[in-house]
């Protein structure tokens, strides 16, 4: 999630589909707009069910405001009040049937299961925690778009804390593939091996980089909060999938269900989740 000015709309909306050079996305469905500011979705593939993370309030305050809820993969909101008394909630992550979120200061572990809140797990000297993503030995990895961090939490190894990255603008959608960590700052898409040597994939998008999700083709789906999302080829190259910034509809931290090929669009002050397939 990011604050940001309106630009200009560049490419046409058609009815149900959206043209833009070769990418295409057909909207599927979406949920009523009585949602309260969803940033982030994720797809719970054993339970075939999607969370998302509601702030209503301020972006970064601690006002006990947000939450998340539980909806089909049909964008049927089964109970928009799973959980509640987060602050500010922003990415998702789910590791051994345990929901991990990004709320301003620190990352919430819920028990799936049960819906109850497990522990906190504070970070130090942080201001924004904004996107998550967990690798198969639950190493969590945390942005902090504010300060400009990438944080580290050893999860089976007592929530052991370090920095990975530092000096980071606006850094913010974060995704573990094997041992590399892939990250979004300001415009470009980055990779960072486990040793932290940092390469730069792909750059000149807008400058809201938000949502990270890799396809099956290895190609990378980049949402930008301002209303734009981008299908972006490892060797850099990117095609605009969607832009929305007319509408004044944003697009914010993205779930992707990669078996079916669809993206779920938190539309955060449209109050709504859209999906739609790519093709």
């Amino acid at each position: 999630m990011k604050n940001s000015i309106v630009y200009c709309l560049t490419i046409i909306l058609t009815a149900g589909s959206v043209h833009a050079q070769k990418g295409e996305l057909t909207k599927v469905w979406e949920t009523d707009a009585n949602l309260r500011v969803p940033e982030s979705v994720i797809l719970d593939k054993d339970r075939n069910v999607l969370f998302f993370s509601d702030i209503e309030g301020e972006p970064n305050a601690k006002d006990g405001k947000g939450s998340i809820g539980k909806m089909d993969v049909n964008g049927k909101v089964l109970n928009i009040d799973w959980l509640t008394g987060l602050n500010a909630p922003k990415g998702l992550a789910i590791f051994n049937n345990k929901l991990y979120v990004a709320d301003v200061d620190e990352v919430v572990v819920i028990d799936i299961k049960s819906a109850k809140v497990l522990e906190h797990i504070s970070v130090f000297d942080s201001k924004f925690l904004n996107d998550i993503s967990i690798d198969k030995n639950g190493i969590l990895y945390v942005t902090d778009t504010e300060r400009g961090n990438i944080h580290r939490i050893e999860t089976s190894n007592n929530n052991a804390l370090s920095t990975f990255l530092t000096g980071l603008k606006s850094v913010n959608g974060v995704l573990i593939i094997g041992e590399d960590i892939y990250f979004l700052s300001a415009g470009t898409l980055w990779k960072s091996d486990k040793n932290k040597v940092v390469t730069k994939i792909a750059e000149s998008m807008d400058e809201s980089t938000d949502g990270l999700e890799q396809t099956k083709t290895g190609n990378f789906i980049v949402s930008c909060w301002t209303g734009i999302i981008y299908e972006v080829k490892p060797n850099g190259g990117k095609i605009v999938l969607l832009d929305t910034r007319q509408q004044k509809l944003n697009t914010a931290d993205i779930g992707f269900d990669a078996e079916k090929n669809m993206i779920y669009v938190p539309t955060f002050f449209g109050n709504k989740i859209v999906a739609y397939k790519l093709k």
